[in-house]
């Protein structure tokens, strides 16, 4: 190919500016193998990086999309074969480097996954980042002794991508989910994916509790924290943070664990020290970004086999084509955006 469509995030006189462009393969950023990409998808951090609303982005230009699916068109690493379907999902894409919004993308072989038997490049889409972190979220806290006749686990934010996938997840493991939402309406979707309670919540500020998200806004007039309350949850599930995480600890079951993910209510978390030493509270991070090839790997090989959704079709709410992303930002930043978005790459 000469040139091919990219939508690229600038930064012009301080302003964030993406658009649709015309680029070669020089002008992306290194790597030893060229994909020719088929899908991504739409993250809350893709709406922040396009729309300036977060500051993801490390430097510019960059091709957007932390997120890609396609075909190895050529490859200078022995490890990686031309023709071979593969996916990408982090790995610094639409941060320190070129991502997925494109037609072609060029990346570090030690990032390419091949694509999971069973798993085509849009289902892998569908899971994305936010399938990959939920999977992760519960290998972690399984490997921290979490198991079904422990209890109830709780899942917060439960309508966005990572909580959606992450009720599936475990409801298809035998646990009792308990979801946790801002939008009544969404009930019946949520029981569809195996959440056997609902609880609705006010919303927290500005900002959409049911987005999981690499920024948020701060904690304003938290209320007190209690240092341990009746102990309710084996496990948690958190694209929160904030006063909600604070408060979830102290009602966590001994030895029980709960994985933090987002901060879509707030990057401050004000508690006390009771659960963990009282208790022995796993508090686990979850990043998708700082995940060694082994893991990544593992990860994805899981998503294809005994974690793979049974609900995939029904948390991917909608496909888009390329041409439409920057109409489909607004949405996300909205809290209007329910599931998974795809996008379809011609």
């Amino acid at each position: 190919m000469n040139t091919f469509t990219a939508y690229r995030i600038h930064e012009v006189a301080g302003q964030i500016q993406a658009r649709f462009e015309a680029l070669e393969l020089a002008q992306l950023s290194a790597g030893e193998v060229v994909v020719r990409v088929t899908h991504s998808s739409i993250n809350y951090k893709d709406a922040l990086a396009a729309t300036g609303a977060g500051r993801i982005l490390r430097r510019y230009p960059l091709v957007g999309g932390i997120d890609l699916a396609g075909v190895v068109e050529s490859s200078s690493d022995a490890t990686v074969q031309a023709g071979t379907a593969v996916l990408v999902t982090g790995c610094g894409l639409s941060e320190t480097r070129d991502g997925g919004y494109a037609q072609y993308a060029r990346v570090p072989a030690d990032a390419v996954v091949t694509l999971p038997v069973g798993l085509s490049a849009a289902e892998a889409m569908g899971l994305g980042t936010a399938g990959f972190t939920a999977a992760l979220a519960v290998m972690r806290m399984e490997a921290n002794g979490l198991a079904p006749d422990q209890g109830p686990v709780l899942v917060t934010g439960a309508t966005g991508g990572v909580g959606s996938l992450a009720i599936d997840l475990l409801a298809g493991r035998g646990y009792q989910v308990t979801a946790l939402t801002a939008k009544a309406a969404a009930s019946d979707y949520l029981r569809e994916l195996g959440a056997t309670n609902i609880l609705v919540s006010e919303p927290k500020q500005s900002s959409d509790p049911d987005r999981s998200s690499a920024a948020g806004s701060g904690n304003e007039a938290a209320p007190p924290v209690r240092a341990l309350a009746s102990a309710r949850w084996a496990g948690v599930v958190d694209n929160l943070g904030g006063d909600v995480l604070a408060g979830l600890l102290a009602e966590v079951k001994p030895l029980g664990s709960v994985a933090s993910i987002g901060m879509a209510v707030g990057a401050e978390v004000h508690t006390t020290v009771m659960p963990f030493i009282l208790r022995g509270v796993n508090l686990l991070g979850i990043g998708s970004g700082a995940v060694p090839r082994a893991t990544r790997l593992q990860v994805w090989a899981r998503l294809g086999t005994d974690l793979r959704p049974r609900h995939l079709a029904r948390v991917v709410t909608r496909t888009i084509d390329l041409a439409e992303l920057p109409g489909a930002f607004a949405g996300f930043l909205a809290g209007s955006v329910r599931g998974r978005t795809v996008v379809r790459v011609p």
